[in-house]
């Protein structure tokens, strides 16, 4: 396997543990939760510094490092920060039209959060697991060539490499359970710091990956199964609020 395919893997796992893991069980707890609840004290209440951590893991910038390298492999520093520019762009605008779009449809439709938590979880699990496994896959695939072209920004760069669908899925979790306009002003500014970082890392991504990309790697595979696990944990979540939920 390439090393910058590799890395594309990987590195969405990299972020740290402890955040990680005090962001899981309210995070958890959360997606088994009514949109709008009858009862505010059943509630959890779950930080900003909380959000964007687990929102960090969804969407950051870490597993962009390895894809931008390899779709600008036979470009130059203009077109990169052309494209990483232009990837920025339509990763905002993708984020604004999945989050009023998806919880405009999730009341439309009927769907319940813990559905929503269950799904995600699976994609997330899927995702995981299969980066786990590659570490024991001795084939080595050729490298593939991209042709330099704006249209990369869209796919596959901004989707979904950079919004991923089981990060689509938490955001409209978020937002769906929280009807106030200043937490959503919240978590649009998250998610608004979260894509300008991602700008920085396709910006800085050949020297990131020139003097951390051994250390990313190994951390990565050990993280793995923090993920496979993160995701098995908020599928149990999403079926326990769902022998809770009731509709309105």
């Amino acid at each position: 396997m390439p090393l910058a395919t590799l890395h594309q893997r990987l590195f969405v796992k990299v972020a740290l543990v402890a955040p990680v893991l005090a962001c899981l069980f309210p995070c958890c707890l959360l997606a088994g939760q009514e949109p709008v609840a009858a009862e505010p004290h059943l509630l959890h209440t779950v930080t900003l510094t909380e959000m964007f951590t687990f929102l960090f893991l969804m969407l950051g910038p870490i597993k962009i490092l390895g894809p931008f390298v390899q779709l600008t492999r036979n470009a130059d520093d203009a077109f990169r920060k052309r494209l990483a520019i232009r990837a920025f762009l339509f990763s905002c605008a993708a984020l604004v039209f999945a989050a009023f779009v998806g919880e405009r449809s999730m009341r439309k439709y009927h769907v319940s959060v813990p559905v929503l938590a269950i799904a995600a979880g699976i994609i997330l699990f899927l995702v995981a697991l299969q980066t786990v496994m590659h570490q024991f896959d001795s084939s080595v695939p050729a490298h593939r060539e991209y042709d330099p072209s704006m249209r990369l920004a869209v796919s596959p760069l901004a989707f979904p490499t950079i919004v991923t669908p089981y990060g689509v899925a938490a955001v409209i979790v978020f937002m769906t359970l929280t009807p106030d306009f200043v937490t959503r002003a919240e978590i649009f500014g998250a998610l608004l710091l979260l894509m300008l970082l991602n700008l920085l890392a396709m910006l800085y991504a050949r020297p990131v990956l020139k003097y951390a990309g051994m250390p990313l790697q190994l951390l990565g595979t050990v993280l793995g199964i923090i993920q496979v696990a993160l995701g098995l944990q908020i599928i149990v979540a999403g079926l326990r609020g769902l022998s809770l939920w009731s509709p309105r």
